[in-house]
C-alpha cells in the first residue's frame, strides 16, 4: 500500500516539524507500507531562523526545502492523484498554517492554495481516509469549508498545558463547519464517517516517546480504515 505524506517544508516554524514528519515515515515503513513524500513547487511564505524565531531576509521554495526530510525522494503535487495513493498523512508544523493556509495570519477566513484543497477533497470524495497531525487539520478544515461534509476533528486540548492557544485554533475551526473534540497528547480523534484520523501532537506539550507513540497510533488508525 501507498501512503502520501505531504509536507510543506523543513522546519516546525516555516515548513514541516520534522520530527512528526520522520516518526510519520518511520510508522507507515513499520506498519509494512510505502511512504510517497509530496512537495509543492512554491515558495514558503517567509523564512525562520529556529535559533531565535527571527524572519530572515530570504526566499526558500517547499519542495526543496522538504525534498531534505525525504532524502530528495518526492514528488510534485501536480503529479499525484488519489489512484496514486491508498492514504494521505499531513505532518504538523507551520507550513501548513503560513504555506498551505494562511490561517496563521487570517485564522478561519484564511485561504488555502488550490492544489492542495483539489487532493484533499478528492481523497476525501473517493473515501481514502487522511491523518491530520498537529496544526493541520486546519487544511483538511479550509479544503472542505465549502462542501456539506461535517467533519469531526481535533487539534488539542485546553485541559492540559500547551505552547499555543487551544481555544482560539477550536473556536476557529468551528467557524469553518468542524465539529471539535478535546484529545490529549496520547490521544487520537478517528472520524469514521469521513475516514479522517487527527492526532494533537507537538500542539500539546508532550515529550518524544509520547510524540512517536500519537503518530504510529494515528497512521494506523488510518490504515484501518483503508
Amino acid at each position: 500500500m501507498k501512503i502520501g505524506v505531504l509536507l510543506s517544508g523543513s522546519g516546525v516554524y516555516d515548513g514541516s516539524e520534522i520530527h512528526e514528519a520522520v516518526f510519520t515515515l518511520l510508522a507507515i515503513a513499520e506498519s509494512g507500507n510505502e511512504a510517497v513524500c509530496i512537495g509543492i513547487n512554491k515558495e514558503q511564505h517567509h523564512v525562520i531562523n529556529h535559533l531565535n524565531g527571527e524572519e530572515q531576509p530570504e526566499k526558500r521554495n517547499m519542495m526543496v526545502e522538504a525534498a531534505r526530510i525525504a532524502r530528495g525522494e518526492i514528488t510534485d503535487i501536480n503529479e499525484i492523484t488519489p489512484a496514486d495513493i491508498d492514504a494521505l498523512v499531513i505532518p504538523g508544523g507551520f507550513g501548513n498554517a503560513k504555506s498551505l493556509t494562511n490561517w496563521a495570519f487570517k485564522g478561519s477566513d484564511s485561504q488555502i492554495i488550490p492544489e492542495v484543497k483539489l487532493l484533499v477533497v478528492n481523497m476525501i470524495n473517493v473515501g481514502k481516509p487522511i491523518a491530520a497531525l498537529c496544526v493541520s487539520p486546519v487544511v483538511v478544515a479550509k479544503a472542505m469549508e465549502d462542501s456539506k461534509v461535517e467533519t469531526t476533528m481535533t487539534i488539542g486540548s485546553s485541559k492540559a498545558e500547551s505552547p499555543y492557544d487551544i481555544q482560539g485554533f477550536v473556536n476557529g475551526l468551528e467557524a469553518v463547519g468542524v465539529k471539535p473534540t478535546m484529545k490529549l497528547a496520547n490521544e487520537i480523534e478517528v472520524d469514521k464517517t469521513n475516514k479522517i484520523v487527527t492526532a494533537p501532537c507537538y500542539m500539546m506539550n508532550t515529550d518524544l516517546i509520547t510524540l512517536r507513540n500519537n503518530i504510529a497510533n494515528a497512521v494506523n488508525a488510518m490504515i484501518e480504515l483503508v
